[in-house]
């Protein structure tokens, strides 16, 4: 069974700036899937266990944007 969930991040204009933040999330523990919207700054997390949203948003930051 998959848990998903959907973020926001700020600041992303390019897919560079999709690519990074796809990359430091996938690192997360038990994610399987990444999906970012560069339009709507959407990050949807698929994952096969429960992540914790601190590990999300620090990844997030890791990359060089914020989640909102």
């Amino acid at each position: 069974m998959s848990d998903t969930a959907t973020y926001t991040v700020a600041g992303m204009h390019c897919g560079h700036c999709a690519a990074s933040v796809r990359e430091e999330v996938t690192e997360i523990a038990g994610v399987e899937n990444v999906d970012v919207v560069i339009e709507t700054g959407a990050l949807t997390v698929t994952s096969n266990q429960p992540v914790d949203q601190a590990d999300v948003k620090a990844a997030v930051e890791e990359a060089g944007y914020q989640l909102v």
